[in-house]
């Protein structure tokens, strides 16, 4: 699976994303796949770049919301 960076995409999908990726990484080591080191190699870095966008999403909704509920911190 390759993760698609889309400006779009709220931190909740960024986590679901995530999470299939996670399982994907459970079922490559229970099914064997795991011994592809070119395999594991791009899962590791989707898993890796999901991460990040995830935590970026989050950061930005709660800036977003926290903007919406007192104002725009000035200062």
């Amino acid at each position: 699976m390759v993760a698609t960076l889309c400006p779009t995409m709220s931190a909740f999908d960024f986590h679901n994303q995530l999470l299939e990726l996670h399982a994907e990484r459970a079922l490559a080591n229970e099914t064997g796949v795991a011994n592809i080191a070119s395999y594991m190699a791009d899962l590791e870095r989707d898993i890796a770049r999901s991460h990040a966008a995830f935590i970026g999403a989050a950061v930005t909704e709660i800036a977003s919301f926290r903007a919406q509920l007192s104002g725009p911190n000035l200062g």
